[in-house]
């Protein structure tokens, strides 16, 4: 659903939510968690049997294909923890204990990139512990050195990762664009709640066209 056909839209535009960013001139594709874990039957955090979350994949397919096409830098984040005890989770491990999932030697492989969706090799892949991609990473780092100003978002899920990543963003002084079919969450209720108030407080939601419009066109 658009945010724009939220029963509330008019409420909060009347109010003073929901005004534009617009597109800087230096946009990256952030590829948020985009693992088996999340499309896998047998896995707790599966999101499959949402449909517009088992299409994510694929409209994330046609951002990756535009970003390469239009050199547009693409970054890959993934959810890794290395202690044996999952102590390096931390409180986070205490609220979502299904995390473990993603312990590093797992045998059960869904920590493993959707196959058909995978970083190349000059591509850049941040390994991250907490919701966001920008806490206790070096990703804010890495975007400065390349002058990126706006970070075209995707992934999973909409209401955990891709939401902390977007606030952090947009605190950070980076333009978020989040491409709303190209994300996923268990529930829809949840994900459209979570696109309606990204694009209220903290986001430009855009189709899935613009966004590609705009990363084959690369930087301006």
């Amino acid at each position: 659903m658009s945010p724009n056909d939220h029963s509330d839209h008019e409420s909060y535009v009347t109010s003073g939510f929901a005004g534009k960013m617009g597109w800087g001139r230096k946009p990256a594709l952030l590829l948020i968690d985009v693992c088996n874990a999340y499309w896998s039957q047998d896995s707790p955090l599966d999101i499959s049997s949402n449909p517009a979350s088992a299409a994510a994949p694929a409209s994330i397919a046609r951002l990756v294909a535009a970003a390469r096409e239009g050199k547009v830098p693409l970054i890959w984040t993934r959810v890794e923890y290395t202690e044996p005890d999952m102590s390096d989770a931390g409180l986070f491990f205490c609220k979502a204990p299904l995390l473990k999932v993603f312990q590093k030697g797992s045998d059960a492989g869904l920590e493993s990139w959707v196959p058909g969706l995978e970083p190349a090799e000059e591509e850049i892949v941040i390994s991250k512990r907490y919701p966001s991609a920008f806490f206790a990473t070096d990703l804010s780092t890495r975007l400065q050195l390349k002058g990126i100003d706006t970070l075209v978002i995707c992934g999973v899920s909409t209401s955990g990762c891709v939401r902390a990543s977007t606030l952090d963003a947009m605190c950070l002084g980076y333009r978020p664009m989040v491409v709303g079919e190209s994300c996923g969450d268990r529930s829809p209720a949840v994900h459209d709640a979570n696109i309606f108030d990204m694009n209220a407080k903290m986001a430009d939601v855009i189709s899935e066209s613009e966004a590609i419009e705009k990363l084959k066109a690369g930087w301006q």
